[in-house]
């Protein structure tokens, strides 16, 4: 039976390089639920689909095929391929976060996504990031992580991921970004973000991100161990 540990948190949080970090050390399959996310939104944007045209959205979420592929450098995000184009920068363009947050806050849209994620983590031991996926894709899991930091903070650190990927936006851009999109995923109706009851709150602040990634896998050790 596969273990997981679902990490939740707002956007730059730092829960993509924190979740790649623990599944490299202690060896669990890492899923990006938020480029699955991106990877819609971007078709979406291609084929200038209407957001309110939800089957056309759900349509997508089938026939898109997805692949991750492991970045052996622990300072970048893994490799994205969308129909085998490698999509890893452009899904995180201004474009596409500025409407992401619409896109996945559609019931119908989320439902299709849940029946990905469950499959993909039906069988391996996987570490999952997200706004939910604690409290909904996968509510049992074995272990749950809160990752938060203040808001200049996560802004900062999103500001300088766009800058060494070559994303060219302000500072300002990016802060204002992250206040629109904590206000869309905390409000939406559907699966809003929020701390699943039995969760473990680290806020990230004033942390490094090798005594996020300690702090972490110490507590997957003792999770595991109590389990065994």
């Amino acid at each position: 039976m596969s273990f997981i540990i679902a990490i939740d948190g707002p956007a730059g949080s730092g829960k993509g390089t924190i979740t790649k970090r623990v599944a490299n050390k202690i060896g669990f399959l890492r899923l990006d639920t938020g480029a699955l996310y991106r990877c819609l939104t971007l078709e979406v944007l291609r084929n200038k689909i209407d957001i309110n045209d939800i089957q056309k959205m759900v349509d997508i979420v089938h026939n898109m095929k997805i692949e991750f592929v492991t970045n052996e450098d622990m300072n970048e995000l893994d490799y994205v391929f969308l129909n085998k184009e490698d999509v890893t920068k452009v899904i995180r363009s201004n474009e596409v976060n500025n409407i992401i947050s619409v896109i996945s806050s559609i019931k119908e849209v989320r439902e299709a996504m849940l029946h990905i994620q469950r499959n993909i983590a039906k069988e391996k031991n996987t570490i999952m990031e997200g706004r939910d996926i604690g409290t909904v894709v996968f509510p049992n899991a074995d272990l749950k992580i809160y990752l938060n930091a203040d808001m200049e903070e996560r802004a900062r650190r999103r500001y300088k991921e766009n800058m060494e990927k070559g994303i060219n936006t302000t500072y300002e851009e990016v802060l204002q970004i992250l206040k629109n999109r904590d206000k869309i995923d905390m409000e939406r109706e559907v699966a809003p973000l929020k701390k699943a009851e039995d969760a473990i709150e680290i806020d990230s602040t004033n942390m490094s991100i090798e005594e996020v990634v300690e702090r972490i896998v110490g507590l997957y050790y003792n999770r595991c161990g109590s389990k065994a």
